[in-house]
C-alpha cells in the first residue's frame, strides 16, 4: 500500500509536494543536519523510505535559512553521506554541490 501510494504521489508531485512531505516524515525516521554558521541552509534532514520490491526512496528535505521553508528532494543513495562529509565545511557548497542538482526529480523546490 506504501509504494501505490507514493507512486501516486511522486505521479502528482506538483501539487501534493506539501503532502509527499508529510507522507515521508511521518514513515520515516529522519537525520537531522543543523548549520548554525551557514548564512543559507538552516538544516538538512534525510529520510529513506522502503517500498515494494526491496526498492528504496531517498529524500531530503532542506530548510532555508532565508525564508525558514522546508523543501524536499528526492535524493540519490549516497546524497546523505556525502553531505554529511561535508557540510561542516559549507553547508551551502554541499547543498549545492550534493542535494540541488535532484531538484527536478519531484519539481518540489526553488530553482
Amino acid at each position: 500500500m506504501l509504494f501505490l501510494t507514493f507512486g501516486m504521489v511522486l505521479t502528482h508531485a506538483q501539487s501534493s509536494c506539501s503532502e509527499l512531505m508529510d507522507m515521508v516524515t511521518s514513515e520515516g525516521y529522519g537525520s537531522t543536519y543543523s548549520s548554525y554558521s551557514s548564512d543559507a541552509i538552516s538544516q538538512v534532514t534525510f529520510y529513506e523510505i522502503d517500498g515494494d520490491n526491496y526498492s528504496t526512496y531517498y529524500f531530503a528535505i532542506v530548510r532555508f535559512k532565508s525564508s525558514y521553508t522546508d523543501y524536499i528532494y528526492q535524493v540519490g543513495s549516497r546524497t546523505k553521506s556525502n553531505y554529511a562529509m561535508n557540510y561542516l565545511q559549507s553547508a551551502g557548497e554541499a547543498f549545492w554541490k550534493y542535494i540541488q542538482p535532484y531538484n527536478q526529480n519531484l519539481n518540489c523546490a526553488p530553482n
